[in-house]
């Protein structure tokens, strides 16, 4: 049986705060298309962009050291 793969921020590879890179690498995608849909989806005035970054940012831990 496969291991699930958990969430987790990156500690490394980031650029702000590592939730994309963490998001990509638990999807498998690549980091690039995942920080263009979140570009996209930040500009649906119903819900901001930076408010659902930060409530991932609290909501997603960091991956151990």
């Amino acid at each position: 049986m496969p291991q699930r793969k958990l969430l987790r921020r990156s500690r490394s590879k980031k650029v702000f705060a590592g939730v994309c890179r963490g998001i990509s690498e638990w999807l498998g995608w690549n980091v690039t298309l995942v920080r263009i849909l979140f570009i996209i989806g930040s500009f649906i005035p119903v819900i901001p962009g930076f408010l659902v970054y930060l409530v991932l940012w609290v909501a997603i831990p960091k991956e151990s050291a």
